[in-house]
């Protein structure tokens, strides 16, 4: 009877032992990661001026077809995506850094697979109206505000849970004046790998004061598997007839123009080099460097009558090496497309790999750029009693 007793008790204790791994957020060191990261690499801590000292943690999500994402709670940032190509073969198509501190802004300012807050893209002069006030930013980028500058959510540790393995939910309170903008901001952000190899982004935000909010993730893709070659040969599809142009300071003049007839004409698929050596419109040589290529906005075909249709693609990408495609759904209004135009090989990354100049791309869903300046553009205005709610779906397959 006593034998019996101890094999019960020891059976118990190690169900309890199973029981308390499966509640452990963050990833184990020992996961055996495929995108090769090591998950001791980002245990670590950070103290934010605002919230105080933080512990941070890599979390994966995996699917039943063997997809893995890697998403760390600082910045609520995705570190690795890695998806089968053609031949079947486990491959990581996100840029990023192998540590948490790498991520850190007093080592590295990126915008590497940020949720991005509380306004994504650019102000004007960081200056907007709200109300009968003239709310005024810092300003971060020729002369605008950029990303939430100059307390941009990248930078901040989010808190996470994940109650399952497919899933984390990032949640963040923006204190009322944090980064000059008014309003006390809670948000979440929901992550959800599904079994038909999407990640499924949910923004959801509420305000105790009228304010504005505009998310969006920034990862860098490249569906190549290989960042050290550039993304010009990707083919690249935005179902969107209008785009809005900018100024040389990469600010949106107001207008909103036809695509046809233009290098902004991605009805069709083409070659996202296809035009860089022909069109003025995306052509920015800069204190001796060349910038040339996209960074704006389109229009969404997706978004009519102030609604967006989640269900719709709105862009689509492929590889032409690996055949992975990424199609893009969202119920935002606009796209930033933006083809790594500032990044010139001097940013070291995953495996020590130095990303060079057009190395990946990013489709951001979102607020047209300087929303809040052009009242005619839809609203990204949060009053309370309001919930925010954006939604972005990155859906991966083999292009046929």
């Amino acid at each position: 009877m006593k034998k019996l007793f101890k094999t019960a008790l020891f059976v118990a204790s190690a169900a309890m032992i199973v029981a308390c791994a499966q509640k452990d957020n963050a990833t184990s060191a020992d996961a055996g990661l495929k995108s090769g990261l090591n998950a001791a690499d980002f245990d670590t801590t950070y103290v934010d001026p605002v919230r105080g000292e933080k512990k941070i943690a890599l979390y994966t999500l995996t699917n039943h077809n063997g997809m893995e994402v890697c998403v760390t709670n600082f910045g609520g940032r995705i570190v690795s995506v890695v998806v089968p190509d053609k031949d079947g073969n486990p491959t990581d198509v996100v840029l990023g850094y192998p540590s948490a501190k790498d991520y850190f802004p007093e080592n590295n300012k990126s915008d590497f697979g940020s949720s991005v807050g509380r306004y994504a893209n650019r102000i004007n002069k960081g200056q907007f109206p709200l109300g009968d006030s003239i709310i005024q930013l810092e300003t971060n980028n020729y002369g605008h505000m950029l990303h939430g500058y100059p307390r941009e959510w990248m930078y901040i540790p989010y808190d996470a849970e994940q109650p399952d393995s497919s899933t984390v939910i990032l949640s963040l309170t923006s204190p009322d004046g944090e980064g000059h903008f008014p309003g006390e901001v809670k948000v979440t952000v929901t992550m959800k790998l599904t079994d038909d190899n999407a990640i499924d982004i949910c923004y959801k935000g509420t305000t105790n004061k009228t304010t504005i909010l505009n998310m969006t993730n920034h990862s860098y893709f490249n569906l190549s598997g290989d960042p050290t070659k550039p993304i010009t040969d990707h083919m690249m599809q935005i179902n969107a007839q209008n785009y809005t142009p900018t100024d040389t300071t990469y600010m949106t003049t107001g207008e909103i123009a036809k695509v046809e007839g233009t290098c902004f004409d991605f009805r069709q698929p083409k070659a996202i080099g296809t035009d860089f050596g022909t069109s003025d419109a995306i052509k920015a040589i800069e204190n001796g460097e060349d910038h040339t290529g996209y960074d704006h906005n389109w229009c969404l075909d997706t978004y009519a009558d102030g609604k967006g249709d989640d269900t719709k693609v709105c862009a689509t990408a492929w590889s032409p090496v690996t055949g992975i495609q990424l199609d893009v759904y969202t119920n935002e209004p606009g796209i930033q497309f933006y083809s790594g135009n500032f990044q010139n090989g001097t940013v070291v990354g995953k495996k020590g790999i130095k990303y060079p100049k057009n190395a990946a791309f990013c489709l951001e869903t979102q607020k047209y750029p300087d929303a809040p300046n052009k009242p005619e553009w839809p609203s990204c205005t949060l009053n309370p009693g309001e919930e925010y709610y954006s939604h972005c779906i990155y859906k991966f397959s083999i292009h046929k």
